[in-house]
């Protein structure tokens, strides 16, 4: 690791040898050892607030008398509170650190799963799960962030490790909450609240590291490597980079795209898939069996595309493959949904990974650690506005034509301009570069 904050960069302009002071030291062992645990927790609490949920919703509907209208509009809250919470956080993490933040975000999360089950009221419920949201779309945004600042030559291998604990968490919740429920008495109650333990687990790390901002921080210690006639020369400043116009950036607009069109395909499989499987005549059992398999397909992949991802110049041909699996699943789905089922659980389930694919690319499309948390902001927050009509339009379409031809078609529709935006997000060139023209 001392390699990696230690290396040198070139400023826009020299500084002179009064202007040196001491190198900062090197990460120490401990920090860094703290930081990768803090990140899989971290990344094991982003999902299961809400595959958990869905695993009982019936049980809650019961249970706090919540109208079918009602328990639609909780499917379209994550997305929205990613997209409004996930905006606030490079400021925060500017102000207080990202480290700091995450923490405030795990006790969020943990605060949020701990109250909802015991609310006793659909406000209550509503209020408590928002709450939990706002822990997780802070940490989305920031969890590219700290991966750029703390492991820049390994961004790829530590967004896989990321990404896979995510997908782990997202499938495991889907897969144990009713079982764990009936474990500990039936009560849906306890099932939902279960999950709080893994985020205040998720906490514990981040607690020696709220005071510290990490190398590399957009407000902290920076390396500048000076060019002169004697030997290569270090200096220790403190600086805060300008914000970025990142409007400004076409990259930005298709990676924000593409990830608004990735995370609506993500949330129309969790949401619809296991009915049109039961539609199509497969059993209960077994097509939420399918669905846990399209989400566990997450789990290796997420850990494998990142890394092959940073090998690349351009990741456009990920992106297209991708796709590809997705377009083969959704006519699967389309021609034969029941005879097929379990090749185009797995199609989708690589379809699906283009969420990881995003967030290495969110990365690798900025060159700081203050580019990277205003690109994965904007990225993520425009992307899950972006995503929250999707599932409500194909629950309509399916309402009004009597079947899943015209909502699988919007699906397939979909997944070509999201293979379009992704090649073009996946050029290499960065968002200072654009912003700065």
């Amino acid at each position: 690791m001392a390699s990696e904050e230690t290396r040198a960069v070139k400023p826009t302009a020299a500084r002179t040898p009064s202007a040196q002071g001491p190198l900062p030291p090197a990460p120490r062992a401990w920090a860094v050892r703290l930081v990768v645990v803090g990140i899989v927790l971290s990344a094991l609490n982003l999902r299961p607030a809400i595959t958990s949920l869905g695993a009982l919703l019936e049980e809650v509907r019961d249970g706090l008398g919540m109208s079918g209208s009602v328990a639609g509009l909780l499917t379209s809250v994550p997305p929205l509170c990613f997209a409004v919470f996930g905006v606030t956080a490079p400021r925060l993490a500017r102000r207080f650190g990202a480290g700091a933040v995450v923490c405030a975000g795990m006790v969020a999360i943990t605060t949020g799963l701990l109250v909802r089950p015991y609310a006793g009221s659909t406000p209550g419920f509503l209020a408590a799960s928002a709450l939990a949201l706002m822990g997780i779309a802070v940490s989305n945004v920031l969890m590219p962030v700290i991966v750029k600042r703390w492991f820049p030559d390994r961004v790829g291998s530590m967004t896989g490790l990321y990404s896979m604990a995510l997908a782990l968490g997202t499938s495991a919740a889907a897969a144990v909450t009713v079982p764990l429920t009936d474990a500990l008495g039936g009560g849906w109650q306890s099932g939902l609240a279960v999950w709080a333990a893994l985020a205040g687990a998720a906490v514990l790390p981040w607690i020696p590291l709220v005071r510290d901002k990490g190398p590399g921080s957009a407000v902290g210690s920076v390396h500048a490597r000076v060019e002169g006639a004697g030997p290569v020369q270090h200096v220790h400043a403190r600086v805060e980079p300008p914000a970025l116009r990142i409007t400004r950036s076409r990259t930005a607009w298709a990676l924000a795209v593409f990830f608004g069109l990735q995370a609506t395909a993500a949330y129309i499989t969790m949401g619809w898939m296991a009915q049109i499987f039961r539609d199509a005549g497969v059993p209960a059992g077994t097509a939420g069996l399918l669905l846990a398999v399209t989400m566990v397909m997450g789990v290796p992949l997420a850990f494998v595309i990142p890394r092959v991802a940073t090998r690349l110049p351009h990741q456009g041909p990920i992106v297209l493959a991708l796709g590809v699996c997705g377009l083969a699943g959704y006519a699967g789905l389309y021609l034969a949904p029941a005879a097929g089922a379990w090749a185009w659980a797995v199609l989708l389930g690589v379809s699906n990974c283009a969420f990881p694919l995003a967030l290495t690319m969110v990365g690798m499309r900025a060159r700081t650690g203050a580019g990277v948390a205003q690109l994965s902001a904007f990225a993520q927050s425009t992307g899950y506005l972006i995503s929250i009509p999707g599932p409500l339009l194909v629950g309509v379409l399916y309402q009004h034509s009597g079947g899943w031809g015209l909502p699988i078609a919007l699906m397939i529709g979909l997944m070509i301009p999201q293979m379009a935006v992704g090649v073009l997000a996946g050029r290499d060139r960065t968002v200072e570069e654009e912003a700065a023209r």
